[in-house]
């Protein structure tokens, strides 16, 4: 029986077989595309359900986790300006703001006018923040580790660089 990794020996890989369906019914069409992006769904799909299940016992979903760990990793003074933050999580400054809303109501984060310019906003991380970024950064990576135990050092740096070809297409960009 297929498990939430895949296919067992016995079951058709379900991509393979949309392909081959997509060959009968348009043998004009050359389905090999259906390869790489049906498995990246497939694959986000999945992942992006881990990780909503790691972030739920911190209290958050992803965009409040990226916020945290975007300030963490930026280093002492664990502060950003809200333009930055924008800009790192490619959304609007809207979105930053609900996301920020929701973070300072929580304690997890502190806006302060910036001091060399009161037209600036900035958002420092508060302890608790540092606390449960660091709490679920460790959660995060671990459900990370698992989803590629099947996979040997080599096949994840191979993974890793033949995505990062992939999203060299000016398509993706």
């Amino acid at each position: 029986m297929a498990d939430a990794a895949g296919p067992d020996a016995t079951s058709p890989d379900p991509i393979e077989v949309i392909q081959g369906q997509w060959r009968d019914v348009r043998p004009d069409l050359d389905p090999s595309p259906i390869a790489v992006f049906g498995r990246l769904s497939r694959a986000s799909r999945a992942a992006e359900a881990l990780m909503n299940a790691t972030f739920a016992p911190h209290g958050f979903d992803r965009s409040a986790f990226d916020v945290l760990v975007t300030i963490r990793r930026a280093g002492e003074p664990y502060c950003m300006t809200s333009r930055e933050l924008q800009e790192t999580a490619l959304v609007t400054s809207a979105a930053v703001a609900q996301r920020l809303n929701r973070l300072e109501d929580r304690g997890l984060v502190r806006r302060a006018p910036h001091p060399g310019d009161g037209r600036v906003t900035d958002v420092h991380l508060t302890d608790a923040g540092f606390a449960a970024a660091d709490g679920a950064m460790a959660d995060h990576m671990a459900t990370e580790a698992r989803m590629l135990a099947h996979m040997t050092p080599a096949e994840r740096d191979e993974l890793g660089r033949l995505l990062a070809r992939l999203l060299e297409s000016p398509e993706l960009r």
